[in-house]
């Protein structure tokens, strides 16, 4: 998944194509290569860096490319679905009526000023009301059930080894800062973000009533509380073995593991009463958890609710209670002033609303030649993968039948849901934009934990049609390609030629998307979704030899300061684009376009197609913005998505005259063959 930044993207530059009478229209990809560059030596400013050259990143932005041009355009779109749900008259309960209510709540500042932290009071009183851990941990089911993130983390997901059914799990969490490492690392970038955490959490402690000193006090006792629950915390790479990270348990298991935390409490709270089972993913943590619950004076973790409940709503409060979250965010992203308050609005609509939007938003800007163009896509795309496998000459052919079973198994769905989901029981109303979201979440968390005991619903989508990103699914077999990622600004789908198009959606985001179910994680499931293992010992033995050279290859990298990528975190993104870029090269191999071996503004297709692939990566980020990526992401900065995988591929030496002189050459006894 992502996804990108999660994250599988892939768009077009949004240009202005100049034409006259006596003129070729400007190519919207040549206008962006810069010429003073050796594609052999860097591939990824040679085809993105005119751009790059003329377009800083704005100020309120921490990162600027494609996927900011592609956002722009979903921006203004839902702006106007908002704009046009308000001067709609609607009856209660209708989707244009929530939308309308969510959106002026959010964009009223005058009001949000006026109401301070009121709007989380009743969560205020309730935290000064706990006596007891008892009372805590009733605290922390409702705060989970509002978006309050607290203690550690919950949800209803797929039983990864029973893909049929849906279980409780408990994960780690409970931390103010992104992961663990900002609580250890000693590198500078890591020790300026501890500081700028340090003093938001002083001055958080300061905004509801405390002086300097005991807000201070308080600070110091809260980093001490979350450095041990960070210690506890698996490192980023850990968290990617589906085995260790799975342990189900019985509830008298789980009371065993942690006997002294108050787990009736809780789940009675969260109308859990009758679980017998539950998931864990890590247990050292939750022992570690235990030990803090208990050793910990109350106090300390009444303060710690406090500022997490602040923290968790600090994007929603007034301007005040925002400025002082965004000065520590600063630390983290680069950005230098915050996005506008209509933007930061669309992004909660978004997490509260977004199929709702999605249905609007289809109708408009995803027609059915649209969706015809990118299933086909899938289709041969998973072709060429087929031919793949067949070809392999280190897999047995025992490991060969099952790879090909799970592939042909493999489901996609394709801009939007045939079903949308009902949000007529969803409370949004005019009274307050807090209250609109928490009770949005509660309803949320409520669909939610419904879904225990039922059968697993494989058409329901976990992103919204509108959304720039794409995922895979390892329990469902299934990928998933909202509308939103095939969004080409400025510019007809159907204007666009199949070199780009193989490129950017079929390389980056399909082909991408289907290799995840082969990737390190992948791979271990099987075809109907299981945790199981399906490959012969010899097999699963060369697969992982042959990724220690791709996790060697990123490891390499050092895209800020002397910061390097983490191989082995980034393994499953980066065996996911080299993936992609091979089957997507081989399905273009089979056009009428390629064979006919014409140019298209210069390039041949090969050439076009590595160069529309590049431009599904064009972006340049600021250096905090990077350096966080490094510790918290599991995808590699795009220059490295794109130069990466590019080193290791016949074609792309032949098509841009790589020699062993250049950068880009890796000589064959060490380029990365996987799939």
């Amino acid at each position: 998944m992502f996804k990108r930044n999660n994250w599988a993207l892939c768009f077009i530059i949004f240009c202005s194509i100049a034409c006259t009478e006596n003129k070729v229209p400007q190519d919207f990809l040549s206008s962006n290569i810069d010429t003073s560059i050796n594609p052999a030596d860097d591939f990824f400013l040679y085809a993105n860096g005119n751009w790059i050259n003329q377009n800083p990143i704005p100020a309120d932005e921490s990162a600027w490319g494609i996927g900011n041009l592609v956002q722009e355009e979903i921006y203004l779109r839902l702006r106007t679905i908002n704009e046009k749900a308000i001067e709609t008259k609607s009856t209660m309960g209708s989707v244009n009526q929530k939308i309308a209510d969510f959106w002026q709540t959010g964009m009223d500042s005058v009001k949000r000023n006026r109401e301070g932290l009121s709007p989380i009071q009743q969560e205020l009183d309730a935290i000064s009301a706990i006596q007891s851990l008892k009372e805590l941990m009733q605290t922390v089911a409702d705060f989970h059930q509002k978006g309050i993130h607290c203690l550690f983390d919950a949800g209803v997901y797929q039983d990864a080894k029973n893909s049929n059914r849906m279980m409780f799990h408990l994960w780690q969490g409970g931390l103010g800062m992104p992961n663990r490492d900002y609580y250890f690392n000693t590198d500078e970038k890591s020790q300026k973000v501890r500081a700028a955490y340090e003093k938001y959490v002083a001055a958080t402690f300061q905004q509801i009533g405390n002086d300097s000193i005991s807000a201070l006090n308080y600070t110091n006792r809260l980093l001490q509380l979350e450095t041990a629950l960070a210690k506890s915390s698996k490192k980023l790479a850990d968290l990617r073995d589906p085995y260790a990270n799975y342990n189900k348990m019985s509830l008298p298991m789980l009371h065993k593991l942690t006997p002294n935390i108050d787990w009736e409490s809780y789940l009675k709270t969260n109308n859990l009463a009758a679980l017998q089972e539950i998931i864990v993913g890590q247990p050292g943590f939750y022992t570690s958890l235990e030990v803090l619950l208990h050793q910990t004076p109350l106090d300390d973790w009444k303060n710690y609710l406090r500022f997490h409940l602040i923290q968790s709503y600090a994007g929603l409060l007034d301007d005040k209670t925002y400025s002082t979250y965004f000065q520590y965010t600063k630390s983290l992203n680069g950005a230098s002033k915050p996005r506008p308050r209509w933007k930061r609005i669309l992004n909660e609509e978004e997490n509260i609303l977004g199929e709702a939007l999605g249905e609007l938003f289809v109708k408009e800007y995803f027609n059915d030649n649209a969706k015809k163009r990118y299933t086909n896509l899938v289709e041969t795309i998973r072709a060429s993968y087929k031919e793949r496998i067949l070809k392999l000459t280190w897999m047995s052919d025992s490991t060969k039948i099952r790879a090909l079973d799970k592939l042909q198994k493999l489901t996609y769905k394709v801009g939007y849901p045939n079903v949308w989901k009902d949000f007529s029981q969803m409370k949004i109303d005019t009274s307050s934009f807090v209250v609109n979201v928490m009770h949005a979440n509660t309803w949320w968390y409520n669909y939610m934990i419904k879904k225990l005991g039922k059968p697993v619903d494989r058409t329901e989508w976990d992103m919204s049609p509108q959304t720039y990103n794409a995922y895979y699914n390892p329990s469902n077999n299934e990928i998933v390609l909202p509308a939103g990622i095939f969004t080409v600004p400025g510019m007809r789908d159907e204007d666009v030629d199949d070199a780009f198009v193989y490129g950017y959606a079929g390389a980056s985001t399909i082909g991408h998307e289907i290799t995840h179910g082969f990737d390190d994680q992948g791979r271990q499931y099987d075809a109907e979704g299981n945790l199981k293992s399906w490959w012969l010992p010899n097999d699963s033995a060369q697969f992982v030899q042959r990724t220690q050279r791709i996790i060697k290859e990123f490891n390499a990298f050092i895209p800020v300061d002397t910061l390097h990528v983490n191989g082995e975190a980034t393994q499953g993104e980066n065996i996911a684009d080299l993936g992609g870029l091979l089957i997507g090269l081989d399905a273009l191999k089979k056009t009428e376009l390629y064979t006919s071996g014409k140019k298209i503004h210069g390039q041949t297709a090969i050439q076009r197609y590595f160069t529309g692939y590049a431009y599904g990566w064009m972006i340049h980020e600021r250096k905090e913005k990077l350096a966080a990526q490094l510790m918290q992401d599991v995808h590699a900065p795009a220059k490295e998505r794109v130069n990466g995988p590019m080193k290791n591929i016949p074609e792309f030496y032949e098509a841009f005259n790589v020699k062993a002189a250049n950068k880009m050459f890796t000589p064959d006894s060490l380029r990365v063959s996987i799939w």
